[in-house]
């Protein structure tokens, strides 16, 4: 396991999180986020979320969730506890120590009855993932982005859905699953980061973990422009648009989707949205870890084309070198006050550096805001001269 501390006084409390790094791949993803929910139920002190909560009532109201993510061709399952800094404690609890013990104990000693899961929460936690992906159509803008994703990356580790898939579900048991996390706790990276103030006297168990093989990003574009349309029962139109983006250079990638699309000031917020009133939202959002910009919009279903050109001349405009020091200033002053504003959250903390770990990239939130700084509009236009329109995707009503 590598223990990361990030010390910081900013805070009164301290937060701890686990994380468990594996491949995405199709066959275990819903195994992997069936399991973060059954690991929650109760380990082998505490067997019952009850008992989780009474404890965690004790160490002054102590916060604990868990979930799984996707970065890049990387599967996720995290842990998260949260607790106030031993020196706010009435009598100085070492706190910080108590919610590393329960953590762990959550993560690595599970609750086994009859050499596997508790049958019961097994059972439960599958009707509650059924549920979930059940309702994935619920979040029109969510499922629209999440259809694009599929479509662009298809045949490719990144359009796999975090949270699996239904017809997968039946099939596991709690015996299977427990077979499973034996697997993968040996096979995983498993990281441990915590911050706060008092944080250099902990003790960790030694628990060993996997440096997984790097997956490197292999997308390959599609040689023209891959356009899906699906007809859905939806009152508004949901226009998707993925871009690839150059490999190189990721600070002036950032500072591009952020004049392109990133705030209020950006070129599809003014001429999408306010100039020509075709948007009831216009922005788009850059996925660092797999070179790709997404363009989302929520339009009438009749605007289709008329918005589609307006974003095709934003995408022409920047490469011909339309972007205007009004455009260029506001892009940097909002991307540096939300790397600015990264220390001022411990879980934001948390996120960034185990980003930069897993990637190895080891930045400090100082040398990307130094990065962004020193990105200037030339190599934004040279940026922007690389860029390709991969895949639309557009969510429409049945009948139009």
């Amino acid at each position: 396991m590598e223990i990361t501390k990030l010390k910081t006084n900013k805070f009164k409390t301290n937060l701890c999180s686990i994380f468990l790094t594996l491949p995405l791949r199709k066959d275990t993803v819903t195994k992997n986020a069936l399991l973060v929910s059954v690991l929650r139920r109760g380990f082998d002190k505490l067997k019952t979320q009850e008992e989780i909560s009474k404890k965690l009532e004790e160490m002054y109201g102590a916060g604990f969730n868990c979930g799984v993510d996707k970065i890049g061709n990387y599967h996720v399952l995290k842990f998260y506890l949260e607790t106030i800094d031993n020196q706010y404690t009435l009598e100085k609890e070492n706190l910080l120590q108590e919610g590393i013990d329960l953590l762990i104990g959550i993560v690595f000693n599970p609750l086994i009855e009859n050499s596997g899961f508790k049958k019961e929460y097994v059972k439960q936690e599958k009707e509650n993932l059924k549920k979930i992906l059940l309702t994935k159509k619920d979040n029109k803008a969510q499922y629209a982005n999440e259809r694009c994703i599929e479509e662009m990356f298809e045949g490719e580790a990144y359009s796999i859905y975090k949270y699996g898939y239904i017809e997968d579900i039946d099939e596991i048991d709690e015996k299977s699953l427990y077979e499973h996390y034996k697997k993968i706790i040996n096979e995983c990276k498993i990281d441990l980061f915590i911050t706060g103030d008092s944080i250099e006297n902990v003790k960790v168990p030694d628990i060993k973990g996997k440096q997984i093989q790097k997956i490197n990003i292999n997308h390959i574009p599609h040689d023209k422009v891959k356009v899906v349309k699906e007809n859905l029962d939806v009152t508004q139109g949901k226009l998707i648009i993925g871009l690839n983006m150059p490999k190189e250079d990721k600070a002036a990638v950032a500072m591009y989707n952020t004049i392109l699309g990133g705030g209020a000031n950006s070129k599809l917020f003014q001429n999408v949205r306010e100039k020509a009133s075709l948007a009831y939202s216009a922005g788009s959002s850059y996925i660092k870890r797999q070179n790709t910009i997404f363009i989302k919009t929520g339009i009438e279903i009749k605007n289709y084309e008329k918005t589609l050109n307006i974003i095709k001349e934003q995408l022409e405009d920047m490469k011909n070198g339309k972007i205007s020091d009004e455009e260029f200033n506001a892009a940097k002053k909002l991307i540096t006050a939300s790397i600015e504003a990264i220390p001022e959250s411990e879980e934001d903390m948390i996120t960034f550096y185990f980003d930069q770990r897993l990637f190895d990239d080891n930045l400090t939130v100082q040398d990307y805001l130094n990065k962004i700084n020193n990105v200037t509009k030339e190599q934004v236009i040279q940026i922007a001269k690389k860029v390709s329109m991969d895949t639309i995707y557009f969510l429409k009503n049945k009948e139009d």
